[in-house]
C-alpha cells in the first residue's frame, strides 16, 4: 500500500521529469523565457525578502551555508535556494529553514507547469520560477539566492535590487557557455551587480578583479574586495580576524574544513554586516561567532561520521568533497594536507565535461591507492575505465572498478578516504552511506 508521502514524492517527481521535456535543451542561458514565466506567474520576484545573491566559481554553496548560520544565529529565518542537489530535488528550496516538504513541492509544481502550459522553457528555469513562487508565499527576514550557472543571464538574475551581492572567486569552469577566458567569465559573473547596491568580492585574480572593477563602474555598483576593502586573516589561535568599515572581528575557526572556508566565511560575514546595517537589525559578536561553529554543508570535506560506510569500513575517517575542477581540487588537496600528512585512499568518479587530469594533477602528492568509479545513474559520467587510464599516466596506483564496495574492499585500511570529483558522485555516497542532506 502507497503511503500519502510516497504518492507525494511520486507527484513531484513525474512533474520534474515532465517539466524537464518542455525544452530540447538542459542549458540555454538567456532571461526572456524566466521573465515571461514570471510574469505568467503573477511576478513573484516582485515580493521576496530582502535577498542576497551569490555567484562565482566555487564556494557558492558554502558562502550561503554560512549567510543561512549567521541569519539563523541572529534570530532571524532564511530562505534558501541552491543548486543542483545532492540526494534529492528538494535540497534546492528550503523554506524559512526547513527543506520544502514533498507534498508542498508536488502542489508548487503541478501549479507552475499548469500556469505555463506547453510554453519553452528550460528546467532551471522554470524550477527557479517555481522557488521564487514558493519564497513570495512564505514569510523570511531574507533569501539568500545561487546562481546556477554564470550570472548575467542565468535564471536567478530577475531582481531589480538586492539587498547584497556577492562573487566568490572564479576560475575557468563551463568555459562552453560562458566564454573561453577569464575575462569572458568574469563578465558573466559580474552581471548579478546592480547600480547603488552593495558587492562583495573574493580575492581575485589579477584579471578577474580589473574585469569586476570596471563592471562595477559601468553599473555604478558599490565593490568591495577582500584584500582591498576588507581583510580576512588567520588568527593565531587558528581563527578568523575580519577587519570591515573600521572594525576588527575575531571569529573562530569554522566547522567546515579548510582555508578556503575561512576565506568563504569571512566574505559572508562582511556581506551580512553590510546587510544586516542597512535593514536596522543587530548581531552580536557571540552569534557570529557560534554562525561559524554552526554552519554545515554537505559534501564540502564533510567526514561521514555514522552510516552503513562507516559501519562496513571502520578502519580510518572516510571524507567526501564534491570539488570537481582545477580550483577547487587544489583546495581540497590542501585541506587534506592538513588533515593527515601522509598519503590518502582516493575514490573518485567524475563527469565526461572536464579534462580529468586538471582535476587528479592537485591530488598527486597524497594519492595513495585510487578507484575510480563510473557514477550511477549519470549519463555524463565519465567511465570508471577511462578515468582510471587517465590516472595511471599521472603515475597513479589507480584502477577502475565496478561498484562502491568493489573500491572499498581494495583500499589500504591504514589510509584515511577521500571520495571526491562530482557532487553527483558524492549524492550517490550519501544515499549509499544512508545520511542524505536534511
Amino acid at each position: 500500500m502507497t503511503s500519502a508521502s510516497d504518492a507525494a514524492s511520486l507527484r513531484a517527481s513525474n512533474a520534474l521529469a515532465r517539466l524537464a521535456q518542455l525544452h530540447p535543451k538542459l542549458i540555454d542561458l538567456g532571461l526572456e523565457r524566466s521573465f515571461a514565466l514570471l510574469k505568467r506567474l503573477g511576478n513573484p520576484h516582485h515580493r521576496l525578502p530582502p535577498t542576497i545573491h551569490v555567484a562565482g566559481t566555487n564556494g557558492k554553496g558554502s558562502v550561503i551555508a554560512f549567510l543561512r548560520a549567521l541569519a539563523e544565529e541572529a534570530g532571524l529565518s532564511a530562505h534558501v535556494y541552491t543548486s543542483p542537489h545532492l540526494c534529492h530535488f528538494n535540497e534546492r528550496i528550503r523554506l524559512a529553514g526547513t527543506l520544502i516538504g514533498d507534498d508542498a513541492l508536488a502542489n508548487l509544481l503541478e501549479e507552475v507547469e499548469a500556469l505555463n502550459g506547453t510554453q519553452n522553457v528550460t528546467f532551471f528555469e522554470v524550477t527557479t520560477a517555481a522557488a521564487m513562487l514558493a519564497f513570495s508565499r512564505v514569510p523570511a527576514d531574507f533569501l539568500l539566492l545561487e546562481t546556477g550557472l554564470g550570472g548575467a543571464l542565468d535564471s536567478t538574475n530577475v531582481l531589480a535590487r538586492p539587498a547584497a551581492t556577492i562573487i566568490t572567486p572564479i576560475a575557468r569552469d563551463h568555459e562552453h557557455f560562458l566564454g573561453s577566458n577569464l575575462n569572458d567569465i568574469a563578465t558573466q559573473k559580474a552581471g548579478i551587480m546592480r547600480q547603488d547596491c552593495p558587492c562583495f568580492s573574493a580575492a581575485q585574480t589579477p584579471e578577474v578583479l580589473d574585469r569586476l572593477v570596471a563592471y562595477a563602474a559601468e553599473v555604478k555598483a558599490s565593490l568591495y574586495i577582500a584584500g582591498r576593502d576588507f581583510q580576512i586573516e588567520t588568527a593565531s589561535d587558528g581563527g578568523i580576524c575580519l577587519q570591515w568599515n573600521g572594525q576588527e572581528y575575531a571569529l573562530p575557526s569554522p566547522r567546515l574544513k579548510g582555508h578556503h572556508q575561512q576565506q568563504n566565511a569571512g566574505l559572508a560575514t562582511a556581506a551580512f554586516l553590510q546587510v544586516m546595517a542597512e535593514t536596522c537589525h543587530d548581531v552580536s559578536a557571540s552569534q557570529l561567532g557560534k554562525a561559524m561553529q554552526t554552519a554545515s554543508w554537505p559534501a564540502r570535506v564533510q567526514r561521514l561520521e555514522t552510516g552503513r560506510l562507516t559501519r562496513d569500513w571502520p578502519y580510518q575517517p572516510i571524507w567526501l568533497d564534491g570539488a570537481h575542477n582545477a580550483h577547487g581540487a587544489a583546495a581540497l588537496a590542501n585541506t587534506l594536507a592538513r588533515l593527515s600528512s601522509g598519503k590518502w585512499n582516493i575514490i573518485c568518479g567524475a563527469l565526461n565535461t572536464r579534462d580529468p587530469v586538471e582535476f587528479l594533477l592537485p591530488l598527486g602528492e597524497l594519492a595513495g591507492p585510487v578507484r575510480c568509479l563510473t557514477i550511477p545513474g549519470q549519463d555524463s559520467s565519465l567511465d570508471a575505465t577511462d578515468l582510471a587510464a587517465v590516472a595511471q599516466s599521472l603515475g597513479m596506483d589507480a584502477h577502475a572498478t565496478a561498484s562502491l564496495d568493489a573500491c572499498f574492499a581494495t583500499l589500504d585500511p591504514e589510509l584515511p578516504v577521500i571520495i571526491c570529483g562530482s557532487l553527483y558522485l558524492a549524492g550517490h555516497i550519501l544515499l549509499e552511506n544512508e545520511t542524505p542532506p536534511n
